[in-house]
Protein backbone atom coordinates (compact mmCIF):
# COMPACT_ATOMS: atom_id res chain seq x y z
CA UNK A 1 0.00 0.00 0.00
CA UNK A 2 0.82 3.51 -0.73
CA UNK A 3 1.22 6.64 1.58
CA UNK A 4 1.55 10.15 0.44
CA UNK A 5 2.38 13.11 3.16
CA UNK A 6 2.31 17.36 3.08
CA UNK A 7 3.87 18.79 5.92
CA UNK A 8 3.14 22.53 6.43
CA UNK A 9 4.54 24.44 9.51
CA UNK A 10 7.45 23.99 11.92
CA UNK A 11 9.93 21.27 12.73
CA UNK A 12 7.66 19.50 15.29
CA UNK A 13 4.95 19.14 12.26
CA UNK A 14 8.52 17.62 10.22
CA UNK A 15 9.74 15.34 13.00
CA UNK A 16 6.17 14.35 13.26
CA UNK A 17 5.33 13.24 10.20
CA UNK A 18 8.89 11.23 9.87
CA UNK A 19 7.69 9.11 13.10
CA UNK A 20 4.22 8.45 10.93
CA UNK A 21 5.92 7.36 8.11
CA UNK A 22 8.69 5.64 9.85
CA UNK A 23 5.48 3.71 10.87
CA UNK A 24 4.06 2.75 7.63
CA UNK A 25 7.48 2.08 6.53
CA UNK A 26 8.03 -0.46 8.93
CA UNK A 27 4.55 -2.29 8.01
CA UNK A 28 5.36 -2.69 4.39
CA UNK A 29 4.31 0.80 3.16
CA UNK A 30 5.55 2.46 -0.06
CA UNK A 31 5.76 6.33 -0.77
CA UNK A 32 3.57 7.11 -3.60
CA UNK A 33 4.71 8.45 -7.06
CA UNK A 34 1.92 10.88 -6.72
CA UNK A 35 -0.87 12.58 -3.93
CA UNK A 36 -3.42 11.27 -6.71
CA UNK A 37 -2.55 7.65 -6.88
CA UNK A 38 -1.87 7.32 -2.96
CA UNK A 39 -3.83 5.14 -0.74
CA UNK A 40 -3.52 6.88 2.35
CA UNK A 41 -2.81 10.59 2.40
CA UNK A 42 -1.74 12.70 5.73
CA UNK A 43 -1.86 16.70 5.19
CA UNK A 44 -0.12 17.47 8.65
CA UNK A 45 -1.33 21.08 9.18
CA UNK A 46 -0.09 24.54 10.73
CA UNK A 47 -2.22 27.19 12.13
CA UNK A 48 0.34 29.88 13.30
CA UNK A 49 -0.38 32.29 10.63
CA UNK A 50 -3.73 32.76 8.30
CA UNK A 51 -1.56 32.35 5.23
CA UNK A 52 -0.69 28.75 5.83
CA UNK A 53 -4.14 27.42 7.04
CA UNK A 54 -5.90 29.21 3.60
CA UNK A 55 -3.07 27.17 1.25
CA UNK A 56 -4.01 23.60 3.68
CA UNK A 57 -8.03 24.76 2.76
CA UNK A 58 -6.61 25.20 -0.98
CA UNK A 59 -5.54 21.40 -0.91
CA UNK A 60 -8.82 20.78 0.21
CA UNK A 61 -10.43 21.16 -2.14
CA UNK A 62 -7.86 19.88 -4.54
CA UNK A 63 -7.97 16.64 -3.23
CA UNK A 64 -11.73 16.85 -2.66
CA UNK A 65 -11.58 16.70 -7.02
CA UNK A 66 -9.15 13.73 -6.54
CA UNK A 67 -11.89 11.71 -4.59
CA UNK A 68 -14.50 12.43 -6.89
CA UNK A 69 -12.38 11.37 -9.47
CA UNK A 70 -11.48 7.97 -8.37
CA UNK A 71 -15.34 7.57 -7.00
CA UNK A 72 -17.05 9.20 -9.32
CA UNK A 73 -15.77 7.76 -12.53
CA UNK A 74 -18.83 6.06 -14.67
CA UNK A 75 -18.61 3.83 -17.92
CA UNK A 76 -14.91 4.30 -18.09
CA UNK A 77 -15.71 8.49 -18.82
CA UNK A 78 -13.07 10.77 -17.82
CA UNK A 79 -14.26 13.44 -15.41
CA UNK A 80 -13.43 16.98 -16.14
CA UNK A 81 -10.94 17.78 -13.08
CA UNK A 82 -7.65 19.05 -13.20
CA UNK A 83 -5.92 16.13 -11.54
CA UNK A 84 -3.11 13.82 -13.56
CA UNK A 85 -4.79 11.36 -16.23
CA UNK A 86 -3.30 8.67 -14.63
CA UNK A 87 -6.41 9.04 -11.72
CA UNK A 88 -8.91 8.41 -13.86
CA UNK A 89 -8.82 5.17 -13.95
CA UNK A 90 -11.96 3.20 -13.79
CA UNK A 91 -12.45 1.21 -10.58
CA UNK A 92 -9.61 2.50 -8.96
CA UNK A 93 -9.78 2.30 -5.01
CA UNK A 94 -10.63 5.38 -3.05
CA UNK A 95 -8.21 7.05 -0.98
CA UNK A 96 -8.08 7.77 2.59
CA UNK A 97 -7.59 11.27 3.74
CA UNK A 98 -6.04 11.91 7.19
CA UNK A 99 -5.46 15.81 8.61
CA UNK A 100 -3.77 16.13 11.72
CA UNK A 101 -1.56 18.75 13.44
CA UNK A 102 -2.38 21.79 15.19
CA UNK A 103 -5.25 22.84 12.25
CA UNK A 104 -6.44 20.25 13.14
CA UNK A 105 -6.59 20.53 16.76
CA UNK A 106 -8.05 24.21 16.47
CA UNK A 107 -10.89 23.00 14.43
CA UNK A 108 -11.48 18.76 15.44
CA UNK A 109 -15.29 17.78 14.61
CA UNK A 110 -16.25 20.81 12.88
CA UNK A 111 -13.40 20.74 10.48
CA UNK A 112 -14.65 17.20 8.93
CA UNK A 113 -18.31 18.96 8.36
CA UNK A 114 -16.93 21.98 6.77
CA UNK A 115 -15.03 19.44 4.43
CA UNK A 116 -16.23 15.77 4.35
CA UNK A 117 -13.53 14.78 1.94
CA UNK A 118 -11.67 14.44 5.27
CA UNK A 119 -12.19 10.98 6.32
CA UNK A 120 -10.04 11.71 9.90
CA UNK A 121 -9.81 14.55 11.82
CA UNK A 122 -6.37 14.01 13.79
CA UNK A 123 -5.49 16.45 16.76
CA UNK A 124 -2.36 16.69 18.86
CA UNK A 125 -4.11 14.97 21.55
CA UNK A 126 -4.99 11.98 19.46
CA UNK A 127 -2.00 10.82 17.73
CA UNK A 128 -1.73 7.69 19.59
CA UNK A 129 -4.68 6.36 17.05
CA UNK A 130 -2.80 6.65 13.97
CA UNK A 131 -2.29 3.01 14.09
CA UNK A 132 -5.39 2.33 14.40
CA UNK A 133 -6.32 4.09 11.26
CA UNK A 134 -3.70 2.97 8.94
CA UNK A 135 -4.85 -1.23 10.29
CA UNK A 136 -7.96 -0.03 9.29
CA UNK A 137 -7.15 1.08 5.97
CA UNK A 138 -4.65 -2.03 5.46
CA UNK A 139 -8.19 -4.26 6.37
CA UNK A 140 -10.49 -2.15 4.29
CA UNK A 141 -12.55 -1.08 6.94
CA UNK A 142 -14.70 1.71 6.65
CA UNK A 143 -13.81 4.98 8.97
CA UNK A 144 -13.83 4.26 12.53
CA UNK A 145 -14.31 6.26 15.45
CA UNK A 146 -11.35 7.63 17.22
CA UNK A 147 -11.78 9.09 20.61
CA UNK A 148 -9.83 12.56 22.06
CA UNK A 149 -7.85 12.22 24.83
CA UNK A 150 -6.47 14.42 26.67
CA UNK A 151 -2.76 12.78 26.28
CA UNK A 152 0.00 13.63 24.32
CA UNK A 153 2.47 10.65 23.57
CA UNK A 154 5.92 11.30 22.22
CA UNK A 155 6.39 9.69 18.69
CA UNK A 156 8.85 7.14 17.96
CA UNK A 157 12.02 7.75 16.15
CA UNK A 158 12.03 11.05 13.72
CA UNK A 159 14.34 10.42 11.28
CA UNK A 160 14.25 10.64 7.08
CA UNK A 161 16.12 7.49 5.64
CA UNK A 162 19.39 8.74 3.55
CA UNK A 163 19.74 11.99 5.80
CA UNK A 164 22.52 12.15 7.89
CA UNK A 165 20.58 15.23 10.48
CA UNK A 166 17.36 13.92 12.70
CA UNK A 167 15.07 16.04 15.06
CA UNK A 168 14.58 14.37 17.92
CA UNK A 169 11.53 15.73 20.13
CA UNK A 170 12.11 16.78 24.27
CA UNK A 171 9.33 18.44 25.13
CA UNK A 172 5.75 19.59 23.51
CA UNK A 173 3.79 22.29 24.15
CA UNK A 174 4.31 26.06 25.80
CA UNK A 175 2.93 28.22 28.65
CA UNK A 176 4.41 31.26 27.60
CA UNK A 177 1.20 32.28 25.90
CA UNK A 178 2.41 35.06 23.66
CA UNK A 179 -1.01 37.35 22.93
CA UNK A 180 -0.31 37.16 19.15
CA UNK A 181 0.39 33.19 18.85
CA UNK A 182 -2.23 30.17 19.11
CA UNK A 183 0.42 27.36 19.36
CA UNK A 184 -0.46 26.72 23.62
CA UNK A 185 -4.28 26.83 22.57
CA UNK A 186 -3.24 23.78 19.82
CA UNK A 187 -0.35 22.17 21.26
CA UNK A 188 -1.49 22.56 25.17
CA UNK A 189 0.99 22.79 28.14
CA UNK A 190 4.73 22.01 28.16
CA UNK A 191 5.62 18.42 28.60
CA UNK A 192 9.11 16.95 28.87
CA UNK A 193 10.09 13.67 27.57
CA UNK A 194 11.76 10.96 29.83
CA UNK A 195 15.22 11.46 29.11
CA UNK A 196 15.70 7.72 29.11
CA UNK A 197 13.61 7.67 25.90
CA UNK A 198 15.66 10.99 24.36
CA UNK A 199 18.72 8.71 25.26
CA UNK A 200 17.12 5.54 23.87
CA UNK A 201 16.15 7.13 20.38
CA UNK A 202 19.88 9.07 19.95
CA UNK A 203 20.95 5.50 20.32
CA UNK A 204 18.65 4.13 17.32
CA UNK A 205 20.20 7.33 14.86
CA UNK A 206 22.96 6.55 15.79
CA UNK A 207 22.99 2.80 14.44
CA UNK A 208 21.63 4.53 11.55
CA UNK A 209 24.38 6.46 10.91
CA UNK A 210 23.08 9.52 11.63
CA UNK A 211 25.98 12.33 12.12
CA UNK A 212 23.62 15.40 13.38
CA UNK A 213 20.76 15.80 16.05
CA UNK A 214 18.21 18.71 17.15
CA UNK A 215 16.49 18.89 20.33
CA UNK A 216 12.94 20.40 19.63
CA UNK A 217 10.96 22.08 21.71
CA UNK A 218 8.11 24.77 21.14
CA UNK A 219 10.79 25.99 24.21
CA UNK A 220 13.41 23.53 25.03
CA UNK A 221 14.53 25.85 27.47
CA UNK A 222 11.84 25.40 29.61
CA UNK A 223 12.72 21.14 29.76
CA UNK A 224 12.31 19.71 33.32
CA UNK A 225 12.30 15.92 34.24
CA UNK A 226 11.67 15.47 37.64
CA UNK A 227 12.33 11.56 39.11
CA UNK A 228 13.11 9.75 42.27
CA UNK A 229 13.40 13.58 43.61
CA UNK A 230 16.02 14.38 41.67
CA UNK A 231 15.49 17.23 38.74
CA UNK A 232 16.69 17.65 35.50
CA UNK A 233 16.74 20.86 33.72
CA UNK A 234 18.01 21.91 30.09
CA UNK A 235 21.61 22.48 30.29
CA UNK A 236 21.90 19.21 32.48
CA UNK A 237 19.88 17.41 29.76
CA UNK A 238 22.59 18.81 27.04
CA UNK A 239 25.74 17.42 29.28
CA UNK A 240 24.15 14.22 29.52
CA UNK A 241 23.25 13.52 26.13
CA UNK A 242 26.75 15.05 25.18
CA UNK A 243 28.25 12.99 27.60
CA UNK A 244 26.10 9.44 26.87
CA UNK A 245 27.30 10.06 23.01
CA UNK A 246 30.90 10.28 24.01
CA UNK A 247 30.75 7.15 25.94
CA UNK A 248 28.87 4.97 23.53
CA UNK A 249 31.05 6.12 20.67
CA UNK A 250 27.93 7.34 19.04
CA UNK A 251 27.90 8.03 15.39
CA UNK A 252 26.71 11.78 16.31
CA UNK A 253 28.95 14.78 15.92
CA UNK A 254 26.88 17.71 16.39
CA UNK A 255 23.93 18.70 18.77
CA UNK A 256 21.98 21.74 17.63
CA UNK A 257 18.65 22.78 19.31
CA UNK A 258 15.39 24.96 19.13
CA UNK A 259 13.59 26.89 19.68
CA UNK A 260 14.78 29.19 22.65
CA UNK A 261 12.64 31.30 24.31
CA UNK A 262 14.98 34.53 25.59
CA UNK A 263 13.56 35.10 28.75
CA UNK A 264 14.65 31.49 29.70
CA UNK A 265 18.23 31.38 28.13
CA UNK A 266 20.54 30.79 31.48
CA UNK A 267 24.05 31.35 32.07
CA UNK A 268 23.90 27.84 32.75
CA UNK A 269 23.21 27.25 29.34
CA UNK A 270 25.96 29.66 27.73
CA UNK A 271 28.71 28.09 29.97
CA UNK A 272 27.46 24.25 29.27
CA UNK A 273 27.47 25.31 25.23
CA UNK A 274 31.27 27.33 25.29
CA UNK A 275 32.36 24.10 27.04
CA UNK A 276 30.99 21.02 24.75
CA UNK A 277 32.85 21.06 21.19
CA UNK A 278 29.78 18.75 20.67
CA UNK A 279 27.26 21.32 20.41
CA UNK A 280 26.98 23.89 17.50
CA UNK A 281 28.03 27.58 18.18
CA UNK A 282 24.22 28.52 16.97
CA UNK A 283 21.68 29.50 18.74
CA UNK A 284 17.96 31.18 17.42
CA UNK A 285 16.97 33.49 19.62
CA UNK A 286 13.54 34.79 18.48
CA UNK A 287 13.53 38.38 19.69
CA UNK A 288 9.97 39.15 18.14
CA UNK A 289 10.41 43.02 18.39
CA UNK A 290 13.03 45.80 19.55
CA UNK A 291 10.04 47.95 21.11
CA UNK A 292 10.14 47.16 25.15
CA UNK A 293 6.33 48.67 24.73
CA UNK A 294 5.44 46.42 22.32
CA UNK A 295 7.44 43.26 23.68
CA UNK A 296 5.10 44.31 27.21
CA UNK A 297 1.97 43.90 24.62
CA UNK A 298 3.10 40.49 23.67
CA UNK A 299 3.87 39.34 26.60
CA UNK A 300 6.69 38.34 26.36
CA UNK A 301 8.79 38.72 29.21
CA UNK A 302 11.69 40.58 28.92
CA UNK A 303 12.48 44.20 28.04
CA UNK A 304 14.94 45.26 25.00
CA UNK A 305 17.31 46.03 27.47
CA UNK A 306 16.84 42.30 28.77
CA UNK A 307 17.44 40.83 25.46
CA UNK A 308 20.21 43.13 24.45
CA UNK A 309 22.06 42.04 27.58
CA UNK A 310 21.71 38.59 26.70
CA UNK A 311 23.21 38.95 23.77
CA UNK A 312 25.70 40.30 25.26
CA UNK A 313 26.55 37.60 27.39
CA UNK A 314 26.56 35.35 24.75
CA UNK A 315 28.67 36.57 22.38
CA UNK A 316 31.17 37.46 25.60
CA UNK A 317 31.44 33.78 26.63
CA UNK A 318 31.19 32.37 22.46
CA UNK A 319 32.97 34.73 20.45
CA UNK A 320 32.38 32.38 17.36
CA UNK A 321 28.56 31.78 17.72
CA UNK A 322 26.00 32.80 15.04
CA UNK A 323 22.85 34.04 16.23
CA UNK A 324 19.19 33.71 14.27
CA UNK A 325 16.03 35.40 14.98
CA UNK A 326 12.17 36.02 14.42
CA UNK A 327 11.01 39.38 13.85
CA UNK A 328 7.41 40.12 13.69
CA UNK A 329 6.30 43.76 12.07
CA UNK A 330 3.02 45.39 12.55
CA UNK A 331 1.35 44.40 15.91
CA UNK A 332 -1.21 46.08 17.02
CA UNK A 333 -0.39 49.38 17.99
CA UNK A 334 2.78 49.69 16.72
CA UNK A 335 4.34 52.88 16.39
CA UNK A 336 7.21 54.21 13.65
CA UNK A 337 9.19 55.10 17.15
CA UNK A 338 8.66 51.26 18.16
CA UNK A 339 9.57 49.86 14.28
CA UNK A 340 12.61 52.04 14.08
CA UNK A 341 13.49 50.41 17.66
CA UNK A 342 13.17 47.26 16.18
CA UNK A 343 15.21 48.48 13.07
CA UNK A 344 18.31 49.79 15.49
CA UNK A 345 18.27 45.94 17.59
CA UNK A 346 18.97 44.77 14.39
CA UNK A 347 21.70 46.90 13.43
CA UNK A 348 22.83 46.40 16.73
CA UNK A 349 22.61 42.78 17.39
CA UNK A 350 23.67 42.10 13.34
CA UNK A 351 21.93 38.31 13.04
CA UNK A 352 23.13 35.79 10.68
CA UNK A 353 19.17 35.57 9.55
CA UNK A 354 15.99 36.56 10.21
CA UNK A 355 12.46 34.83 10.09
CA UNK A 356 10.62 38.05 9.44
CA UNK A 357 6.77 38.25 9.18
CA UNK A 358 3.89 40.58 9.29
CA UNK A 359 1.58 40.26 12.00
CA UNK A 360 -1.83 38.35 11.34
CA UNK A 361 -4.11 38.21 13.48
CA UNK A 362 -5.48 34.58 15.02
CA UNK A 363 -9.04 34.23 16.30
CA UNK A 364 -8.87 33.20 19.99
CA UNK A 365 -5.73 34.96 20.71
CA UNK A 366 -5.83 38.01 22.80
CA UNK A 367 -4.10 40.53 19.81
CA UNK A 368 -6.69 39.50 17.47
CA UNK A 369 -9.48 41.79 19.86
CA UNK A 370 -6.63 45.12 20.62
CA UNK A 371 -7.57 48.06 18.90
CA UNK A 372 -4.97 50.37 16.85
CA UNK A 373 -4.53 47.40 13.74
CA UNK A 374 -1.84 48.05 11.72
CA UNK A 375 -3.17 48.31 7.82
CA UNK A 376 -1.81 45.54 5.24
CA UNK A 377 0.12 48.11 2.99
CA UNK A 378 2.12 49.87 6.68
CA UNK A 379 2.66 45.93 7.58
CA UNK A 380 3.54 45.43 3.67
CA UNK A 381 6.18 48.16 3.58
CA UNK A 382 7.20 47.77 7.24
CA UNK A 383 8.63 44.26 6.36
CA UNK A 384 10.33 45.15 3.07
CA UNK A 385 12.89 47.66 4.43
CA UNK A 386 13.43 45.14 7.04
CA UNK A 387 14.07 42.07 5.14
CA UNK A 388 16.43 44.09 2.30
CA UNK A 389 17.87 45.22 5.69
CA UNK A 390 18.87 41.77 6.83
CA UNK A 391 19.83 40.29 3.49
CA UNK A 392 22.57 43.14 3.76
CA UNK A 393 23.50 42.27 6.91
CA UNK A 394 23.96 38.83 6.15
CA UNK A 395 25.80 39.30 3.19
CA UNK A 396 28.25 41.61 4.95
CA UNK A 397 28.37 39.32 8.02
CA UNK A 398 29.20 36.42 5.50
CA UNK A 399 31.93 38.16 4.05
CA UNK A 400 33.46 38.35 7.28
CA UNK A 401 33.77 34.61 7.30
CA UNK A 402 35.30 34.33 3.87
CA UNK A 403 38.81 32.67 4.63
CA UNK A 404 38.23 30.62 7.26
CA UNK A 405 38.59 26.76 7.53
CA UNK A 406 36.04 25.67 8.92
CA UNK A 407 34.12 22.09 10.24
CA UNK A 408 31.18 21.08 7.83
CA UNK A 409 28.73 18.13 7.91
CA UNK A 410 28.51 17.21 4.23
CA UNK A 411 24.76 16.29 3.96
CA UNK A 412 23.87 15.87 0.13
CA UNK A 413 24.92 16.11 -3.54
CA UNK A 414 24.20 19.57 -4.70
CA UNK A 415 21.04 19.92 -6.77
CA UNK A 416 22.72 22.68 -9.38
CA UNK A 417 25.97 20.34 -10.24
CA UNK A 418 26.37 16.78 -9.37
CA UNK A 419 30.23 17.30 -9.79
CA UNK A 420 29.48 19.26 -5.80
CA UNK A 421 28.36 18.80 -2.68
CA UNK A 422 25.65 20.84 -0.13
CA UNK A 423 27.24 20.97 3.63
CA UNK A 424 26.76 22.72 6.68
CA UNK A 425 28.72 25.08 8.98
CA UNK A 426 28.69 24.53 12.90
CA UNK A 427 27.02 28.75 12.06
CA UNK A 428 24.50 27.06 10.10
CA UNK A 429 25.52 28.52 6.89
CA UNK A 430 25.06 26.34 3.86
CA UNK A 431 28.17 25.83 1.39
CA UNK A 432 28.75 24.31 -1.69
CA UNK A 433 31.87 22.73 -2.53
CA UNK A 434 33.54 19.96 -4.95
CA UNK A 435 34.27 16.75 -3.57
CA UNK A 436 33.37 13.22 -4.21
CA UNK A 437 29.78 12.07 -3.46
CA UNK A 438 31.51 9.42 -1.21
CA UNK A 439 32.05 12.44 1.65
CA UNK A 440 28.34 12.65 2.17
CA UNK A 441 27.70 11.71 5.52
CA UNK A 442 31.12 13.06 7.00
CA UNK A 443 32.67 16.02 8.25
CA UNK A 444 35.20 17.79 6.51
CA UNK A 445 37.30 20.81 7.05
CA UNK A 446 36.80 23.68 4.19
CA UNK A 447 37.65 27.03 3.25
CA UNK A 448 35.21 29.31 2.93
CA UNK A 449 36.43 31.21 -0.37
CA UNK A 450 33.59 33.31 -2.14
CA UNK A 451 30.02 34.93 -1.85
CA UNK A 452 27.81 34.00 -5.05
CA UNK A 453 24.63 35.04 -4.19
CA UNK A 454 23.29 33.85 -1.21
CA UNK A 455 25.74 30.89 -1.51
CA UNK A 456 29.09 30.38 0.07
CA UNK A 457 31.88 28.56 -1.94
CA UNK A 458 34.47 26.81 -0.64
CA UNK A 459 37.26 24.04 -0.88
CA UNK A 460 38.14 21.23 0.60
CA UNK A 461 41.18 21.14 2.97
CA UNK A 462 42.73 17.68 3.31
Amino acid sequence: MTYFFETYGCQMNKAESASMEQILIDRGWVAASSAEETDLAIINTCSVRATAENRIFGRLGWFSAVKAVRGGAKDGKKVNFPVAASAYTQGRPQMTLVVTGCMAQRLLDGFKKQYPVIDYVVGNFQKQHFIDIVQAVEQGKPVIEIDEEPIYSFAPMSWEQGTFSAFVPIMHGCNNFCTYCIVPYVRGREISRSPKEILKEIDQLSSHNVKEITLLGQNVNSYHWEEEGKTLNFPQLMMLIAQHIKETRSSIGWIRFMSSHPKDLSDELIEVIKNEPLICRHIHLPVQHGSTQVLARMNRKYSREQYLDLVERIRSKIPEVSLTTDILIGFPGETKEDFQETVSLMEQVRYQAAYMYYYNPREGTPAATYPDQISLDVKKERLQQIIDMQLEITREETQKRLGKIVPVLVESVSKDNPEELLGRTEQDERVVFAANKNKCGSFVQVQLLELTGNTIRGIVIE
